[in-house]
């Protein structure tokens, strides 16, 4: 008998505005040992899905319309809250993507770790402490039982998500939910976090559904993948039999889109140096302590990078977080002023230029940022958000700003309808061409995209990557791309520099690095790329 068996799962959610099919008739199943994948893009339900099982979609508006959700023998549908609440953590445990928005920033890690077991198995205090400790042993945090007195921001992302893992075994259940654990992770993390749940299951036999929207990071770890559109299971099938030979046309596109390979067409940039970075460094004063009794040292986010760009070049900088890649793009735009060295555009010193004499030069250099809905202005229409750009510098006056607006959405492939809309009322990709819009408004001659696609779907990341690469050729433009995805920036760029702790440990031709890495650092970070199985030619 599996371990889970769900038949004919349906979720709407019974809006005012309709009634929206989350789920429809969604039937799959999981045994002991097994890892099952659900894949597809945001909206897809895959979620919502797995939510339902454990009682945990609000109502209303949610519900649960039909299906079953098999146990061990108990329908978790028709379970009573109570027995519900005693199964979640103790049979059935989760992990989500984000662990800094579950963990409780006034509790320990320790207390948080111990909360599970104490209320599930009534284990003691003394106990529970020792359990823990073990655990995080296990998920390999570094000096155990020091960190289990540690608050949630003394750790770093991977750190975060080793103890979400930890929490989540810690009362030994017997199917574990991990929903986009490892998406705002760096590649190096996110490939040990993989084999660390790989190597948890193995040891404990657990069955696991893995929540993605990545084909290639669920192609080594899943033994089955079911690829859901629109609420609906659209294929269903071993992992390696869905490489080989994908029969939807959506799973197709999901494979298709997976970056591969190097850049399509690559730029052949002038010998004019546009940018020109020389012993750049930027070091920022931290404190410990507290009050009259603290102790400053100083974090050197940038330390002695030189560095130079080429007119029409799109330059990659990758490294893992906290490595100075995107200190480094605003130490460039003087957003971030330099402790020390150069910054010169097209020959022009900007690190001695005042907030007013570094007024045009904003015109010609631009930035796009990670989240487009942080950076956009919720109270602001696409119409406003890109005309304040074009009015600042004097590109555009009300007769004029119109024609360039509509210019401007053509450009980055949106609907000129959309401009009176607002940023909560587009997609996460549809915010991201806005974002995009609005950067190249000004006619800029240099672009800094600080990690753009990354929480992306893979298949809005191709379309941007897509509308990136055309824009540049179409406007002339040079950019420096920041990332940590690696597949993406050999995809785009024409060159790589390679950052780690704040120091430039190596550079050079996009491909020349993939094939002869020079550094050890550089070897890691391409050994942890994920990589999906050959397709069939059929894909």
């Amino acid at each position: 008998m599996a371990l889970l068996e769900v038949s004919h799962l349906s979720t709407w959610f019974h809006t005012r505005a309709g009634v929206v099919k989350a789920v429809e008739d969604v039937s799959f199943t999981v045994d002991i040992g097994e890892t099952l994948a659900i894949v597809g893009e945001s909206g897809s339900g895959k979620s919502v899905c797995c939510y339902s099982l454990l009682g945990l979609i609000p109502c209303p508006p949610g519900r649960i319309e039909s299906g079953s959700a098999l146990f061990e023998g108990q329908d978790l549908l028709t379970l009573p809250e109570r027995n519900l609440r005693a199964l979640r953590g103790r049979e059935i445990a989760t992990i989500f993507q984000d662990p800094m928005t579950c963990l409780n920033p006034y509790l320990s890690v320790g207390e948080q770790l111990i909360e599970p077991l104490i209320h599930h198995t009534g284990a003691t205090r003394k106990a529970a402490r020792k359990q823990a400790i073990e655990l995080l042993e296990e998920v390999e945090i570094p000096d155990p039982a020091a960190r289990f007195d540690s608050y949630p921001h003394e750790f770093s992302g991977g750190m975060r998500q080793r103890v979400m893992i930890a929490m989540a075994l810690i009362a030994e259940p017997k199917l574990l939910i991990a929903d986009e654990p490892t998406t705002a992770l760096d590649v190096t993390v996110q490939a040990q976090m993989l084999k660390l749940i790989a190597d948890l299951q193995a040891r404990r036999d657990l069955g696991v559904i893995f929540i993605s929207h990545d084909l290639a990071v669920v192609a080594d770890i899943a033994d089955r993948v079911a690829v859901m559109r629109d609420g609906h299971i659209v294929e269903y099938r071993a992992t390696g039999d869905l490489f080989a030979n994908a029969q939807h046309p959506y799973t197709r596109d999901l494979i298709a889109a997976i970056p591969a390979g190097g850049k399509p067409a690559p730029a052949t940039p002038s010998d004019r140096h546009l940018l020109e970075i020389s012993h750049l460094s930027t070091w920022f004063r931290a404190r410990t302590g507290h009050h009259r009794h603290a102790e400053s040292s100083m974090i050197k986010a940038v330390d002695d990078v030189s560095l130079n760009v080429r007119e029409h070049e799109i330059l990659g900088i990758v490294g893992e977080s906290g490595s100075g890649k995107s200190t480094l793009g605003r130490s460039v735009l003087q957003l971030v002023r330099p402790t020390s060295g150069s910054v010169k555009f097209a020959g022009v010193e900007l690190s001695h230029l005042n907030n007013r004499e570094l007024k045009p030069y904003r015109r010609r250099m631009q930035m796009i940022f990670q989240d487009p809905y942080a950076s956009l202005n919720p109270r602001m229409s696409v119409f406003d958000a890109l005309a304040e750009p074009l009015i600042y510098h004097g590109l555009a006056n009300r007769k004029t700003v119109l024609r360039q607006i509509l210019a401007l959405m053509d450009d980055v492939g949106l609907a000129r309808a959309a401009i009176r809309k607002y940023p909560h009322e587009f997609s996460g990709g549809q915010r991201q061409r806005i974002a995009i819009g609005r950067a190249i408004a000004t006619r800029p001659e240099l672009i800094i995209a600080d990690e753009p696609v990354s929480a992306l779907d893979v298949t809005i990341q191709a379309r941007i990557l897509k509308l990136i690469l055309d824009l540049v050729d179409k406007h002339n433009l040079t950019m420096l791309f920041i990332s940590h995805d690696l597949s993406v920036v050999r995809y785009l760029c024409d060159r790589v520099a390679v950052m780690h702790r704040g120091k430039l440990v190596e550079a050079g031709d996009t491909e020349t690095v993939w094939a002869q890495p020079r550094e050890e650092y550089t070897k890691s970070l391409l050994s942890a790329i994920p990589v999906a199985p050959a397709t069939s030619t059929a894909i």
